[in-house]
């Protein structure tokens, strides 16, 4: 067994370069990135922030929007508020674990695996639903070690699980797993807690359903709920590609286009996977540990099983964040027992790793940003509602230009409909590319 023991000095020096080097490498994540790092979904994102208090997305809920939108209220725009939140989510998560001793070192090392600082460079929910996460872990190690009341458990649980709703729906699976913790624990003085918290979360969130989303679209099941959309074969092929991608320490994203690199992609992530197996199996685990890892595999499990009645993306690494990182802490934790410092390690080699990926795969988003300015400007559109037309939702890099425009001017909407090219604030990649110079990456 190799481990490495470092004085109190020399490891508080190794913490703070690591923290400054993970602050760095989220900046430069979507520096340098071509639209930097924003998806479809992002697009919905900040143009709900953007015309808040109108609703026209119940998609996804509002609590992301409304956190951007709170930002813009101090001169910044609404993409690089949602940016300032991904920075201030994993400084939240050092503050808080530093000053209650929670996991520090471990989370310290996990916000650090280039998958994460993708998710906190990344204009998605996710970044702020992982220092929520880490609240719920804490208030259940709390009520496990009997350091809270039974009505404050229950209040703080409930609490922290209806926020994460108000962020994701998908926050709904860590009730489910929450209520499960504590079903199996039922002979034991805490299982109300959680029982009565899990319930609660489920509760709001049927409300949430009847009285929002419902009074906004009353065709949000019609359009979302589908049985049947893929087949168990290629719903099992994605979720053992998800979890090898999201277990990978370094890289968590595969070639889209195959080839042998994915093997070692894949091969790396089933290797961890076993590992993290081995280890919570040959080790004690603590209660809190029990419930970390149950809540996790729970929503794991419960993201598979969605698939087969709604329409999701499939599971991949940022899908997996809110329920991936629990499960990353246990695992260090065991780590550290074996290996001690040498753990820090794996922090550095997958910054490293996703700095030679960023680099070579390298745009410019403040040189693709001015030149969309610049034309949005010319085209007196700058402020304006926009349209851009794709032939399809699977246009493939067309929607590319529609985000890169959304960062400047979130107000666009995708239309679908051929006759509306003829209108000038309609947009097509053709009129946009024709008259700028967008450097594209490498790699996506």
């Amino acid at each position: 067994m190799i481990s490495i023991k470092l004085n109190e000095k020399y490891e508080k020096t190794l913490q703070f370069l690591l923290i400054i080097t993970t602050y760095v490498m989220i900046i430069l994540r979507f520096l340098l990135n071509e639209k930097g790092r924003i998806n479809p979904d992002s697009i919905r994102y900040m143009r709900q922030s953007e015309i808040f208090p109108i609703i026209d997305n119940t998609t996804a809920p509002l609590g992301y929007p409304l956190f951007i939108k709170f930002f813009t209220y101090f001169g910044i725009d609404d993409f690089w508020s949602s940016k300032l939140i991904g920075i201030l989510a994993y400084t939240f998560l050092l503050f808080f674990a530093y000053k209650k001793r929670f996991f520090f070192k471990e989370l310290l090392i996990s916000s650090a695996l280039f998958s994460f600082v993708s998710i906190f460079s990344f204009t998605m929910a996710e970044a702020l639903t992982l220092p929520f996460v880490i609240l719920l872990f804490y208030v259940a190690n709390q009520i496990l070690n009997n350091k809270t009341s039974t009505k404050s458990g229950i209040f703080y649980l409930s609490f922290i699980l209806i926020l994460l709703i108000n962020i994701r729906y998908s926050a709904l699976f860590l009730c489910f797993g929450t209520v499960l913790f504590g079903l199996i624990n039922y002979k034991k003085f805490y299982w109300k807690s959680f029982v009565i918290s899990g319930i609660i979360g489920i509760g709001f969130y049927g409300l949430y359903k009847f009285l929002f989303i419902d009074y906004f679209n009353e065709n949000y099941l019609d359009t979302f709920l589908e049985i049947g959309l893929k087949s168990t074969p290629t719903l099992l092929l994605e979720l053992f590609q998800g979890l090898a991608t999201s277990f990978n320490p370094f890289i968590h994203i595969a070639d889209p286009n195959g080839g042998i690199v994915n093997y070692g992609i894949y091969g790396i992530g089933v290797l961890t996977i076993i590992t993290m197996v081995f280890l919570f199996i040959k080790t004690k685990l603590t209660e809190t540990e029990k419930f970390i890892l149950i809540v996790s595999i729970v929503c794991i499990v419960c993201s598979y099983f969605i698939q087969y009645v709604y329409s999701v993306n499939a599971i991949d690494y940022r899908l997996l964040a809110p329920f991936s990182i629990g499960i990353w802490l246990v695992f260090f934790r065991k780590l550290f027992q074996v290996f001690d410092s040498l753990t820090y390690s794996i922090a550095f080699l997958t910054l490293m790793t996703g700095f030679a990926f960023t680099w070579l795969s390298k745009g410019n988003y403040l040189e693709n940003r001015k030149m969309i300015t610049e034309f949005l400007e010319n085209e007196n559109i700058k402020d304006e509602t926009i349209k851009f037309y794709l032939k399809s939702e699977e246009s493939g890099d067309d929607i590319q230009t529609a985000e890169l425009i959304s960062t400047v001017n979130p107000k666009i909407y995708v239309t679908f409909q051929p006759k509306d090219t003829l209108q000038k604030k309609v947009l097509t990649k053709h009129k946009v590319e024709n008259k700028t110079r967008i450097k594209k990456n490498n790699y996506q």
